[in-house]
């Protein structure tokens, strides 16, 4: 029992009513809110407010060039899609037979 006579100890809170919470964190946000209004706001500097709009143009501008590469990496990759599945098919065609007019064909050299 010693650690409850320390200045730091633990001890066993009671339960608090759960209203009695509710009406304390009110009071506290509204003693917030009242002192924020009796703060007086001072502007932001021109300066601020000329790096905030460039950083805003700045992401603008890499969020189109972002849009663009993809669109256009994404059209390269469907052209190359449609190229290789039309060789596929082209050697497929060969293979089974289809490609007879080439294969039937008289050879050149006898």
């Amino acid at each position: 029992m010693s650690l409850l006579n320390r200045p730091f100890a633990y001890s066993k809170m009671d339960m608090e009513d759960p209203d009695e919470v509710r009406h304390r964190r009110a009071q506290f946000l509204i003693y917030k809110a009242l002192q924020q209004a009796d703060s007086p706001r001072k502007r932001p500097s021109w300066l601020k407010v000329k790096t905030n709009k460039l950083k805003i143009r700045i992401g603008r501008r890499f969020k189109r060039l972002r849009k663009s590469i993809f669109s256009t990496v994404y059209a390269a990759e469907v052209g190359l899609h449609k190229q290789i599945i039309s060789q596929l098919k082209a050697f497929k065609g060969l293979f089974r037979g289809q490609g007879a007019s080439i294969v039937g064909l008289q050879p050149m050299f006898r």
